[in-house]
């Protein structure tokens, strides 16, 4: 890190660490804040209520935030927006996006933080440490904020489609990401943090913003273009909590065989959860192989799950995956990485 950057972080005491949506986009920031709260450091993570037990289960402050991506992806409207049928509709999500930024401006008055690492979603992160005068780091699993000849945005999709192109989508990425939302946080800059409409999140103080991506340099190399502003720290892996102990039902089921194929799409909900769970049957027994099924947000279900086949609600990954032959999985950037740690 450049020393503007390190001086920034390591002169903070108390860190408050903003994240909203899925377990995926949740999970990492807990592991983060615990290596942090391990090296020192007073943490405070804010995200909604349903992750409060996760986030206190590692020794971190939690603080509760009106941030229901998680209900809100489970809704008829929610799934199909995930199935990519239709989208919400602005006059859906902007009242929540406004109890989150109110949410996150009481939490930081409140904790008076030293320095501030956000998910972008949560929209407040920038514009809190401009607000407080304190070092602000945007945090994410994928390198979408740092433009480079290198790799499309993986936002886009990734992939390489020339130099040109490559570059562009990241320009592309930074005019359209918060263009429905600009005129919600400079209302919310106006009332509540009594700023000036903004230009730009990605300079603050004539900086550009550090950015973390919480991946493997090894799984994507670290572009040769990028600036001094971005840094590949490697995943932010999560133990699973001390006190957690496996069912019975999934130890003995462990013991009586083979090691099982994982299958599980995470938060892929699906508004015809019966035909994918009997797809994923069928691909199960044309294998002829033992499977753990999960259900998680991809709402897999089964009426007559055969012997061969454990129905598994949640597990954590760096306990199963060790245990399992294979994983089938939905790409998730987590569920990726819990792969590749696991062998």
């Amino acid at each position: 890190m450049s020393e503007p950057i390190i001086q920034g972080l390591f002169m903070s005491k108390r860190i408050l660490i903003l994240t909203a949506g899925s377990q995926g986009d949740v999970q990492p920031y807990v592991a983060l804040g615990a290596g942090l709260k391990q090296a020192g450091y007073e943490v405070t993570l804010a995200t909604d209520s349903t992750f409060s037990s996760l986030v206190s289960g590692h020794f971190l402050t939690f603080a509760p935030i009106r941030a229901p991506f998680a209900q809100l992806a489970q809704t008829d409207a929610g799934k199909a927006a995930l199935a990519g049928k239709k989208s919400f509709s602005l006059k859906q999500i902007m009242p929540m996006l406004r109890h989150m930024m109110d949410d996150a401006w009481k939490i930081a008055q409140q904790y008076q933080p030293d320095a501030i690492i956000y998910h972008p979603k949560t929209l407040a992160g920038y514009h809190l440490a401009e607000k407080l005068d304190i070092p602000g780091f945007l945090a994410m699993a994928l390198p979408g904020y740092s433009p480079t000849q290198a790799f499309f945005n993986p936002v886009f999709g990734g992939g390489d489609r020339g130099k040109l192109l490559n570059r562009l989508s990241y320009t592309l990425f930074f005019k359209a990401a918060l263009l429905p939302y600009r005129g919600l946080i400079n209302t919310w800059r106006h009332e509540k943090l009594n700023l000036k409409p903004f230009q730009t999140d990605l300079v603050l103080r004539d900086r550009p913003i550090p950015k973390l991506y919480g991946y493997s340099r090894h799984v994507l190399p670290i572009p040769g273009d990028w600036d001094d502003s971005s840094f590949v720290t490697g995943y932010w892996f999560l133990n699973s909590s001390p006190d957690w102990t496996p069912p019975d039902e999934l130890v003995s089921f462990l013991a009586q065989g083979s090691a099982p194929i994982y299958v599980g799409f995470g938060s892929m909900a699906t508004q015809d959860a019966p035909r994918i769970t009997d797809l994923v049957l069928d691909a199960i027994k044309q294998s002829g192989q033992r499977a753990i099924l999960a259900t998680g947000w991809g709402g897999l279900t089964a009426s007559d799950i055969p012997n061969h086949v454990y129905l598994l609600q949640s597990a954590p990954h760096d306990w199963l995956f060790p245990r399992c032959a294979a994983v089938v999985h939905h790409g998730g950037i987590g569920t990726t990485a819990a792969c590749l740690y696991a062998g």
